[in-house]
């Protein structure tokens, strides 16, 4: 037996166990793993200093190193993450709904664990915590794979939560970590279907393509964020720049920052040169079309690559179109159905791109930056999922759930 059926083997036992489990004696471990976060504060930082250093000496660009970093302050972030899904309602045993037959059976149809949860994810360690946070609040093992990039980041991490996990005398298998960051090991973790019932990548937009050809395990696809902002001829001008501000510079490497900004020909002569202004006080490299660079001659040309591209990065492409129906048009051409928002004073403008624009999450007069578990009230996310089955948006403890039927018969028989 490999390494690797091992660990599986070891989450299916482990993921039973935690589906017997109360509410109670999970939020009291939950609590204990927030804590022991906090406690190890300055070994968490010590191991993550080693996986920032090694990234700069790989040349890995700034805004990625950002999504690696972690500070004290991160560390209280993800500690208060695990108490949010702590204080959330636990989702086993929920009934969904539940109905009588003509025959007299009592259906009711209840939530239940996924059962084992693969997570496949780049740089970000904070995943580590949020993933093992919230399969463990819905009753599921999981088995984490980082990247090679936070790989004793997220050592450190898996080790403090089992740790929590043992003192509060739970099967610390519930959370596992393959430190081996090997290709190999990831598609071996790919195929193992007898052991793991439904895999997450978590990362770019090639990364996520590449899980999903290459794994048998079912998946969950989790987006690229090729995310735009709508300025509509019905903008507030000044509300429409500080969310364009917001959106792109805030933290330009996550998967819900603004990528692109469309602009109404009717208020781009009069907002192009400001939101300009604005971006290149941010270093902000603005690209354009012929239309954007014909109001403002120092936007570099967007070629057409640029209009799919997620940057992660602080660069922004620009398009001016004639109407409304020209910016959905675009945007459901390039976009990859994460987060999009129109701004607009005109209530039918707002309803009309609400409507017609095919994203997990759209937004009016709002950053598209609000895209997250935490903002969203989830405590934390899985990850933000952009397909339609089996769940759509910010994924939190209710999405790692699955059904099953409870079916209390009084000795029925089908004729």
């Amino acid at each position: 037996m490999t390494n690797l059926e091992q660990m599986g083997q070891n989450a299916q036992s482990a993921a039973f166990e935690l589906g017997q489990l109360g509410t109670k004696k999970k939020n009291t471990a939950l609590l204990n793993m927030a804590n022991a976060l906090v406690v190890n504060t300055e070994k968490i930082i010590e191991a993550n200093k080693e996986d920032v250093e090694n990234a700069k000496k790989n040349g890995i660009k700034k805004a990625m190193i950002d999504r690696l970093l972690l500070t004290p302050d991160r560390i209280n972030d993800m500690s208060d993450g695990l108490r949010q899904v702590m204080d959330l309602e636990d989702p086993i045993g929920k009934i969904d709904c539940g109905w009588q037959t003509a025959t007299g059976l009592d259906i009711t149809q209840e939530r239940v664990p996924l059962g084992v949860i693969g997570m496949i994810y780049e740089a970000r360690p904070n995943v580590t915590v949020d993933a093992a946070g919230l399969c463990f609040k819905a009753g599921n093992a999981v088995i984490l794979r980082g990247g090679k990039e936070a790989i004793n980041s997220n050592i450190i991490l898996s080790e403090v939560l089992r740790q929590a996990l043992k003192d509060s005398d739970i099967n610390p298998n519930a959370v596992q970590l393959i430190d081996d960051v090997s290709h190999e090991t990831a598609q071996k973790m790919m195929e193992l279907t007898d052991y793991i019932d439904v895999l997450i990548p978590r990362g770019s937009g090639k990364f996520i393509k590449m899980v999903v050809n290459k794994a048998k395990v079912p998946i969950i696809e989790t987006g690229a964020g090729n995310c735009h902002i709508y300025v509509d001829k019905d903008a507030d001008l000044e509300k429409a720049l500080k969310i364009i501000i917001n959106a792109k510079v805030q933290r330009p490497s996550v998967c819900n920052a603004a990528e692109k900004v469309v602009l109404h020909k009717d208020i781009a002569n009069e907002f192009l040169p400001d939101l300009y202004d604005a971006l290149r006080a941010n270093n902000v490299e603005v690209r354009g079309d012929v239309l954007a660079k014909a109001i403002e001659p120092d936007i570099v040309p967007a070629t057409e690559e640029d209009w799919g591209t997620e940057y992660d990065d602080y660069i922004i492409a620009i398009k001016v179109v004639d109407s409304i129906d020209d910016a959905i048009k675009h945007i459901n051409k390039y976009n990859t159905k994460h987060s999009e928002s129109i701004i607009t004073e005109n209530y039918t403008a707002s309803r009309k791109f609400m409507k017609q624009i095919d994203a997990a999450v759209v937004y009016t007069n709002a950053s598209t930056r609000f895209t997250d578990g935490q903002q969203f009230g989830f405590g934390a996310e899985i990850g933000i999922s952009t397909q339609k089955l089996h769940a759509r948006g910010p994924m939190g403890a209710n999405e790692l759930t699955t059904t099953k039927y409870l079916v209390q018969g009084d000795g029925q028989i089908r004729h």
